[in-house]
C-alpha cells in the first residue's frame, strides 16, 4: 500500500482540496509554490499511463476542476501540469499555480507553511471547487 493509499484512506492525514468517488486532491506537503496540489486516482496504480483509458480521461478531467478552482483561490497566470511518477509508485498530476516558467521549476527550494497556512490554502482552492 502506497502513502497515497493510506491518505485516501484518512490513514495519515492530507489537507484536502477535492474528493469524488473515484479521485483525491490534496497539497503537496513539500510544495514548490502555494497551491501546489495532487491529483490522484483512490485506486492505486503505479503511474499515469498505467490507467485504463477511461480512467485517464476521467482523471484529467477531475484535474482539470481542480486546476480552475486552485486558479480562482491562488493569484496565478496559469495552472501548470506535470506527471513525473518517480517519487510515490501511485499515479498523481502535480498542479501548480504559474506566474512564469520558473514557477514549474521543482529543483528550486520548497516552500514552507504553518499548519494554519496549509489548512487556510486547502479550504481557498476547495470552496471554489
Amino acid at each position: 500500500m502506497t502513502i497515497f493509499s493510506k491518505i485516501v484512506k484518512g490513514e495519515i492525514p492530507s489537507y484536502k482540496v477535492a474528493e469524488d468517488d473515484r479521485f483525491y486532491a490534496f497539497l503537496d506537503i513539500n510544495p514548490v509554490a502555494k497551491g501546489h496540489t495532487l491529483v490522484i486516482p483512490k485506486r492505486e496504480v503505479d503511474y499515469l499511463f498505467d490507467e485504463e483509458d477511461d480512467e485517464i480521461a476521467a482523471h484529467m478531467v477531475f484535474a482539470k476542476r481542480v486546476a480552475h478552482a486552485i486558479k480562482a483561490a491562488i493569484p496565478c497566470t496559469k495552472v501548470g501540469v506535470c506527471v513525473m511518477g518517480l517519487d510515490v509508485p501511485h499515479a498523481h498530476i502535480h498542479l501548480l499555480p504559474l506566474v512564469n516558467e520558473g514557477d514549474m521549476d521543482f529543483k528550486k527550494p520548497h516552500l514552507k507553511f504553518s499548519d494554519e497556512e496549509m489548512k487556510a490554502i486547502a479550504a481557498s482552492i476547495a470552496e471554489k471547487f
